[in-house]
């Protein structure tokens, strides 16, 4: 019997996949517990009208990641740090420092999403990356001053 699955399930199959299983494992378990739905006309055409959603859905998503890589990577973030005796920094500035002045300026960026490549713990410029959607990175400059 070949079914559709509905969601992943490891080792098995992923959301969308269709497989050749036997008849009582899809019966008894797969159909049974919500992983999967029977092959048949009806259900390919909720597949595919499923798969051009989700194209139209990250369409959409990678040309606001494009508009928004335009913004971030004009952008120059200032923190200001306590220094000591040579200009040494005391500390550096963390991905939650980052992420609150993106928010200050108006950017709604997860934590997750921001990549120090170094530690920020010298006055000057630093680079931050920032990945917006998969292959889509923006870089901001961050100006570390006293």
């Amino acid at each position: 019997m070949e079914v559709i699955f509905i969601k992943d399930l490891k080792n098995q199959g992923k959301k969308g996949e269709i497989k050749k299983v036997k008849d009582g494992y899809a019966e008894n378990f797969l159909i049974k517990n919500g992983y999967a739905i029977i092959k048949n006309k009806e259900n390919l055409a909720k597949l595919e009208k499923e798969k051009q959603n989700k194209a139209k859905e990250d369409e959409k998503n990678k040309q606001e990641a494009q508009e928004l890589k335009k913004k971030l990577d004009t952008l120059v973030l200032e923190f200001k740090v306590k220094t000591g005796e040579g200009d040494k920094v005391f500390g550096s500035v963390s991905l939650k420092q980052v992420k609150d002045a993106l928010e200050k300026e108006g950017y709604k960026i997860d934590k997750g999403q921001i990549e120090l490549t170094s530690s920020m713990s010298s006055l000057g410029f630093h680079h931050v990356d920032i990945n917006l959607y998969p292959g889509i990175k923006a870089t901001v400059k961050a100006h570390i001053v006293k």
